[in-house]
């Protein structure tokens, strides 16, 4: 191998303290957007940001379409009905608070993102006379043409311009910088967050980031059953980076976290088994509603939640007659019949009527302004889909006017029958909150893909900038606390020992396949109790003989190694979530073989769990806890409401 050198000073072991009144750990969407909540109320604000933040996060290279803009001007639908819908859909093991902040404050984000100079308008009328866009306004929308309440959006535009806005606010933003704990302080006998520790992943120098609230804005877990050491890019969806972090973190330090039993449903992954997302033909998501053809160019029919097939493309963007709304997009696991919308047929039932494998996504049939749509912006704006398919397809000699692309599935997963393609949507584990978006320790705040049961962009912009302003609010009546030294020395030894001690011995993607395969085998599709010890009997080896021995050569492995380590962490809150659920539970794609009986409703509820030292605890939350929940809002956020009212005024 050739030898280089690191780029980079050498700054491991030395050490910086970074002191603001709000501190931001995540620079994606939600964490960008917390931080201009809480620089608008006057507080000075830090962000920290393991990447880019220009370009970080799930939305660092764009989206496709912005759900639950209830509030726009075109839209037929309330924030009551749609984060109704959504509690409802998953049998209330949902996240009504965060929902219906997404829905009512949702439209209120995007209006913001367009001052930023994001765009979010067809303002050049490249889709003018088109059934999904509104000639006033010049909004376009997805899915429900007549409810309008999603929208596409040009999502590639969107961080840059949340960064200028960041810099004008005058924000301080730690790019290339990882977060690795907090740094938690009592006063009154309650635990209360005093800010975070972190390390440069260039330099390797050592941050201490005191702060009188805290935001948790990181991402979801990921690489926790499948990981693909040769194919690492390939691997995620979402960026590399973004493993759950911010849960081991909070994990750590004693946080309550829910759902995590649900977490292999909400795991979004191709590991080198599939094309890269969205890079296959299917009529779900970005390539809503597609015209699906078989072997032989026999056009596969679409029919609405009644099972009326429909003979028009213009017909599966509309809800059946009677039908006031149908969800699509996001987090919709297995809608109910109310909320069905137009689908193919189950493939069971093509094969049945004689439709021939492979299927095709046939563009060239649809009406000229869908085909541009879907191929052009949906896809392109999507994810990782401008370069990787757009423009790699397009350069290669992809016309949708006149070829079709090859199908693994029909319906909302793209590859339901072929195993192709290893993705699943749904409504992960993650921090148990209150109405505030406040944790269970004092002064720390979480929004974005750190919340339980979260979703897409709508939703990451509008609980970002929420607890961002209710962390403002609390960081102006608070003072700045000590920190233990204790903390920090620990965090020091546990950061760099896979750096300074050792100059071979296991390299970081060989734990991550270790802990994939071992949840894999022992927390699969199918639970039980001997399974699940065993599993964490199995992870715990890992620590005791695997961790003491890893080692890298420069501060970006060392990154990837704190990762890996946090992947470790966020396995075990699998294992510990599934064994305290002694039930079957079909909302929670959760199913135990030694207590094969579903839940009884009345035995429905959030297991929530902490760690305290080396026990993990739990306790039990009524699915309906938050109440009602325009109500409940109101109650706590006429401040908003009212700025809200002076600025239509």
């Amino acid at each position: 191998m050739e030898s280089y050198s690191w780029p980079y000073a050498n700054e491991a072991g030395e050490e910086e303290i970074i002191t603001s009144d709000v501190l931001v750990l995540g620079g994606g969407l939600a964490g960008c957007y917390a931080a201009i909540a809480a620089a608008r109320k006057g507080q000075s604000v830090t962000v920290v940001e393991k990447g880019a933040t220009e370009r970080s996060g799930s939305a660092g290279t764009g989206f496709d379409h912005w759900e639950s803009a209830c509030t726009n001007p075109c839209s037929k639908v309330t924030p009551e009905e749609i984060a109704g819908a959504y509690v409802n859909e998953q049998d209330w093991y949902s996240n009504g608070i965060a929902h219906y902040i997404e829905c009512r404050e949702g439209y209120d984000r995007l209006l913001d993102m367009e001052r930023f100079g994001g765009k979010i308008r067809d303002t050049e009328d490249e889709f003018k006379g088109a059934a999904f866009r509104d000639e006033k306004t010049k909004l376009m929308f997805a899915y429900d043409y007549r409810n309008c309440f999603t929208l596409r959006v040009w999502g590639s535009t969107f961080k840059p311009a949340l960064v200028r806005e960041m810099r004008r606010l005058g924000i301080r933003i730690c790019d290339r910088t990882e977060a690795t704990a907090l740094l938690v302080g009592e006063k009154d006998g309650r635990k209360c967050g005093v800010g975070a520790m972190g390390m440069n992943v260039r330099t390797g120098k050592f941050l201490v980031f005191r702060s009188k609230t805290t935001v948790l804005a990181m991402s979801r877990p990921a690489r926790v059953w499948l990981f693909d050491p040769d194919l690492v890019g390939l691997c995620e969806f979402r960026p590399m980076q973004s493993v759950g972090s911010g849960h081991a973190m909070g994990f750590r330090s004693g946080m309550e976290f829910t759902m995590m039993e649900k977490s292999v449903r909400a795991e979004f992954s191709a590991a080198g088994r599939s094309f890269p997302p969205y890079g296959a033909g299917n009529n779900h998501n970005t390539w809503y509603a597609a015209t699906m053809v078989d072997a032989r160019g026999v056009e596969i029919p679409y029919v609405d939640r009644d099972g009326k097939e429909l003979t028009t493309v213009i017909e599966r963007y509309y809800p059946a007659k009677g039908q006031k709304f149908f969800l699509k997009g996001g987090v919709i696991d297995n809608p109910k019949y109310e909320y069905r919308g137009p689908e193919t047929l189950p493939f069971e039932e093509l094969i049945e009527r004689g439709y021939q494998l492979p299927f095709y996504a046939d563009l060239s049939r649809m009406p000229e302004e869908e085909r541009r749509v879907i191929w052009g912006m949906m896809v392109g704006e999507e994810g990782k889909t401008k370069i990787p398919i757009l423009k790699n397809y397009t350069d290669r000699g992809f016309d949708p006017r006149t070829m079709m692309l090859q199908s693994y599935g029909t319906g909302w997963q793209s590859a339901n029958f072929l195993d192709q393609e290893r993705q699943f949507f749904g409504a992960p584990g993650g921090i148990m909150h209150d109405w505030d978006l406040k944790t269970n320790i004092d002064n720390i705040y979480a929004g974005g893909d750190q919340l339980y049961a979260s979703d897409c962009a709508g939703f990451a912009c509008a609980t970002g900038y929420y607890a961002g302003r209710k962390a403002a609010d609390c960081a102006a009546a608070a003072e700045l606390l000590p920190y233990k030294e204790e903390d920090v020395f620990k965090e020091k030894e546990r950061l760099y020992a896979p750096f300074i001690k050792k100059k071979d011995g296991i390299h970081w993607k060989e734990l991550n396949m270790a802990i994939a395969k071992a949840m894999q085998n022992y927390c699969g599709g199918v639970k039980c109790e001997a399974l699940l010890k065993e599993g964490l009997s199995l992870l715990e080896s890992f620590e005791v003989d695997m961790v003491p021995r890893l080692f890298c050569e420069n501060p970006h492995e060392l990154m990837r190694t704190h990762e890996v380590l946090d992947i470790l962490t966020v396995s075990q809150m699998v294992l510990h979530a599934c064994l305290l659920r002694k039930a079957s539970s079909s909302p929670l794609c959760f199913q135990r073989s030694d207590y094969p009986t579903e839940e009884k409703p009345e035995e429905r509820c959030h297991i929530v769990l902490r760690k305290e030292g080396d026990q993990v605890l739990a306790r039990r939350v009524p699915l309906d806890f938050f109440g009602d929940l325009k109500e409940e809002y109101e109650k706590r956020n006429q401040d908003y409401i009212r700025e809200v009212a002076e600025g239509e005024s």
